[in-house]
C-alpha cells in the first residue's frame, strides 16, 4: 500500500518521542496534581509544540512550510497516544490544528505560507472561535458581526464584536480564528492576542480535561486588516468549517480512543494482583466478560472505522464528513464507556482521585460533547445515510451486505456473515421507516444514527480482520490485538450489532406504530440472528486472553 504523510518508521521514532517524553516529564503523580489545581501547564505544552524539543505540531504543518506533512493516519495515532497520556493536554495540541485548519484548507498562499510556517518555527498556540453562548455546534445561527471599514471606497480591514464560548486555548493562545458574519456571509478571520477591545474570560472550571485552558472571548470593535481575511473572501467560512469535520472528528474519535485505551490498560494489572475468593480478578468471567472484554472489542471496532476513514482521507477521497461522524461517535461512546467501567473494574479505589481511571474517565467525557455531540453525530450519520437508501431504492445497506457475504465465501472466521445479518436487517429497518414515515419523529432519526454507525463499524471491523489474516494491514496500523483475536473481536462485534438493530428496530418501530411487527420480525431475520450468537462465550474469552497478554501496540 502507498503511503501518504510521514514513513512508517518516522512515525514511528514520532510515537517513541511522545512516550519518552511522558515517562520523563508527565508522571501519573504529576498529571493527578495538575488536575486537581485546576492547572493549565504552560511550560510543558510550549515544549512539546516547540520543535526544539518534541514538535508535535509540526505533525500537523505541510511539509512545503516547515512542517513534517503528516496524512490522517499519522495524526490519528499520534491523536491516540497522546490521549493515552492525558487527555487535557491533547486537547491543547488539538486546539492549534483546528485553530489553524481554516487557514490551512482556505487560506491564500500567502496567508497559509505565513501562519503554517510560524506554528512551525515559533511553537505558536491557535485557538479556534466558532462556539458561540446561545449558538452552540449551530455556526449559521452566528451573533459575532464583522463591520467593513472602508477607505476611499475600498475594504481595509473589518472591527469585530461578539462573545466565543468554551474556546480551547481561549485564555494562552496567540492566534485565534474567528468566525464572524460579515455582509457577505460568515467568514474567517485571524486575530493576535492582545489586539485592542480582544479580552478572555477566566479559565473554565470544568469536569475534566482541566489541563487544558478553556475561556470565552470577548470581542468589542476589533480591528483585524483586510489581509486577515481568510481566503481573502467573505462568506467562505462555512464551507472551509465542513472541509476540516473529516479530520478534526478523527482526532477527536482517536482521543475516545486512546483515553478508552488507557482506562482498560490500568485496569488489566490491578485485576491480575487484586485477589478475590482465593483467586485474581482477571481469572473470573463474571469481571473480565463484563468489565474488560466488551469494552476492548468496542474500542477495536471503533478502530477499525477510524482507520478505513484516515486511509480513504490519505487517499483523497473528499471530506468524508458521515464516515468521520461514524468513527467519532464509535470511538467516544465506546471510550466513555470503557472509562466508566475501568472504575467499577477497580472497585472503591477506582472513585477515588489517587488512581488515574477517574481522572480518565472525567478527561474522556468531553469527547462525546467537542466537535459536535453525539447527538449531532447521530443526525449527521442518519441523515446522510437515509438519502443513500433512497437514492439506491433500499439497496444500499443490502448491496454492503452482499459484500460481507462475499467476505464470508472466502474467509468464514472474521463474522463477516453475522455483519451481513445486521446489514439486511438494517436495510429493512430503514425501508419500513420510510413506508411508514417514521422519520417524522426525530427520535426514530437519531436511534437510526446509532444503529447505522454501529453497522459500519462492524463491517469496518470485519474488514480490518480479514487484512490482518492476510497479513494486509495499512503499514501504519495498529497491531494491539493478534489476528485471531481480532477475528474473534469481530465476531463478538456482529453479533452484538445484528442483535441491537434486531431488536432495538423492532423496538423503535414499535413504539412508532409502524406497522406489522409479525411481518418485520421476519425481514429483520431475527431468528438467524439469535441463532448467530452460538459461541460468543468462545470468543469473549479468545478476546480476553488476548488483551490480557497483548503487546504494546
Amino acid at each position: 500500500m502507498e503511503e501518504n504523510g510521514l514513513g512508517v518508521e518516522t512515525l514511528n521514532v514520532a510515537l517513541k518521542s511522545i512516550d519518552e517524553f511522558a515517562q520523563r516529564e508527565l508522571p501519573d503523580s504529576l498529571l493527578i496534581e495538575l488536575d486537581e489545581h485546576d492547572e493549565f501547564p504552560a511550560e510543558i505544552v510550549r515544549r512539546m509544540s516547540s520543535g526544539e524539543e518534541l514538535g508535535i505540531q509540526l505533525l500537523f504543518v505541510p511539509y512545503e512550510y516547515g512542517g513534517m506533512g503528516g496524512g490522517a493516519f499519522d495524526i490519528y495515532r499520534v491523536c491516540e497516544r497522546m490521549a493515552s497520556i492525558d487527555l487535557g493536554l491533547a486537547t491543547s495540541e488539538l486546539a492549534t490544528f483546528l485553530g489553524s485548519d481554516p487557514i490551512r484548507v482556505g487560506g491564500t498562499e500567502e496567508q497559509r505560507r505565513h501562519y503554517m510556517s510560524r506554528i512551525a518555527k515559533e511553537g505558536i498556540l491557535f485557538a479556534y472561535g466558532a462556539t458561540e453562548p446561545e449558538a452552540g455546534s449551530d455556526l449559521t445561527a452566528l451573533k459575532t458581526v464583522a463591520e467593513p471599514v472602508a477607505d476611499n471606497g475600498s475594504v481595509t480591514g473589518y472591527k469585530i464584536s461578539g462573545t466565543k464560548q468554551w474556546i480551547s486555548n481561549g485564555g494562552v493562545a496567540d492566534l485565534y480564528t474567528v468566525l464572524a458574519l460579515a455582509p457577505g456571509g460568515p467568514s474567517w478571520f485571524v486575530v493576535e492576542s492582545g489586539t485592542d477591545g480582544f479580552t478572555h474570560g477566566k479559565h473554565e472550571d470544568k469536569h475534566g480535561i482541566r489541563l487544558s485552558n478553556t475561556a470565552a472571548l470577548f470581542l468589542n470593535h476589533v480591528y483585524v486588516d483586510s489581509s486577515r481575511l481568510v481566503g481573502g473572501v467573505e462568506g467562505q467560512g462555512l464551507v472551509q468549517a465542513q472541509q476540516v469535520f473529516g479530520y478534526t472528528r478523527l482526532m477527536v474519535a482517536a482521543f475516545g480512543l486512546g483515553a478508552g485505551w488507557s482506562a482498560l490498560d490500568r485496569a488489566i494489572p490491578y485485576s491480575r494482583k487484586r485477589i478475590q475468593a482465593g483467586a485474581p480478578l482477571s481469572e473470573k468471567q463474571g469481571y473480565t466478560h463484563k468489565l474488560i472484554t466488551p469494552h476492548a472489542v468496542a474500542l477495536e471496532a471503533a478502530r477499525a472505522a477510524i482507520e478505513e476513514t484516515a486511509a480513504r482521507l490519505d487517499a483523497g477521497e473528499g471530506v468524508l464528513n458521515v464516515e468521520g461522524a461514524v468513527a467519532k461517535y464509535l470511538a467516544t461512546e465506546a471510550g466513555d464507556a470503557a472509562a466508566d467501567a475501568a472504575i467499577q473494574a477497580h472497585g472503591g479505589y477506582g472513585y477515588t482521585h489517587d488512581y488515574m481511571v477517574e481522572k480518565i474517565k472525567r478527561d474522556v467525557r468531553i469527547t462525546r460533547i467537542y466537535e459536535g455531540t453525539s447527538e449531532i453525530m447521530e443526525m449527521t450519520i442518519a441523515r446522510g445515510r437515509w438519502q443513500e437508501h433512497l437514492k439506491s431504492k433500499g439497496d444500499y445497506y443490502h448491496a454492503s451486505a452482499r459484500g460481507l457475504e462475499a467476505i464470508h465465501a472466502e474467509n468464514p472466521a472474521v463474522g463477516a456473515d453475522t455483519a451481513a445479518l445486521a446489514h439486511h436487517a438494517l436495510a429493512e429497518l430503514l425501508e419500513r421507516c420510510r413506508t411508514q414515515r417514521l422519520t417524522r419523529h426525530q427520535h426514530i432519526l437519531l436511534r437510526l444514527g446509532s444503529l447505522i454507525a454501529q453497522a459500519e463499524g462492524a463491517a469496518a471491523l470485519v474488514r480490518r480482520a480479514q487484512q490482518a489474516q492476510a497479513k494486509q494491514l495499512h503499514p501504519k496500523a495498529s497491531r494491539r490485538l493478534r489476528p485471531d483475536a481480532v477475528a474473534a473481536a469481530s465476531r463478538v462485534n456482529a453479533r452484538t450489532t445484528a442483535l441491537a438493530i434486531g431488536s432495538e428496530g423492532l423496538r423503535w418501530v414499535a413504539g412508532a406504530d409502524g406497522g406489522d411487527l409479525a411481518d418485520l420480525e421476519q425481514r429483520l431475520g431475527l431468528t438467524a440472528i439469535h441463532q448467530a450468537q452460538a459461541g460468543l462465550l468462545d470468543d469473549l474469552q479468545t478476546v480476553t486472553t488476548a488483551a490480557y497478554g497483548r503487546m504494546r501496540p
